[in-house]
C-alpha cells in the first residue's frame, strides 16, 4: 500500500508542474538530502530544500524565458523508494530549446522527499548553464 501511496503522491506532484500549479520541489522535506550526480555546474550534495532551490533550481530558472515543463514516461515504487523517468523542455533566454531527460530516485516519508538522487546528461545541463547568463 505504501508504494500506491508514494507514486501517487508523486505522480500528482508531477501533473501539478506540468500544469503550472506546483512542482516537485514541493515534495521536499526542509532537511532533504538532493545530491545530483556526475560532474559539472551543479553537481553534488545539497543538504536542504533551501540550498537546492538557491543553489540549482533558482539559478536554473534565471537562465530560462520559460518554466521546466516535464513530461513523466514511468513512476515506480518500491517500499518507501520512488523513481521518476521524465524528459523536461523549456527554452533558454537566448531563444535556444533546452531539453534533458532526468531520473529521480526519491525515498519517501510521510509523504515527503527525504533523499533525493539525480541523473541527467549533465553536459546539456553545464552547456545552459555556461551559455546563458542569469536574469
Amino acid at each position: 500500500m505504501i508504494e500506491q501511496r508514494n507514486k501517487a503522491t508523486v505522480q500528482q506532484s508531477f501533473d501539478q508542474w506540468r500544469n503550472g500549479t506546483g512542482s516537485a520541489f514541493d515534495l521536499l522535506a526542509p532537511d532533504v538530502t538532493w545530491t545530483i550526480t556526475g560532474t559539472g555546474a551543479t553537481a553534488g550534495t545539497y543538504r536542504s530544500r533551501q540550498a537546492l532551490l538557491d543553489q540549482v533550481v533558482s539559478p536554473t530558472s534565471a537562465r530560462l524565458s520559460t518554466p521546466i515543463v516535464p513530461t513523466v514516461r514511468g513512476i515506480w515504487a518500491d517500499g518507501d523508494m520512488v523513481i521518476v523517468l521524465w524528459d523536461g523542455e523549456a527554452t533558454a533566454r537566448d531563444g535556444r530549446a533546452y531539453r534533458n531527460t532526468y531520473t529521480w530516485y526519491f525515498r519517501m516519508k510521510d509523504d515527503q522527499v527525504i533523499e533525493a538522487i539525480a541523473f541527467l546528461d549533465m553536459s546539456k545541463f553545464t552547456e545552459l548553464w555556461t551559455r546563458v547568463s542569469p536574469s
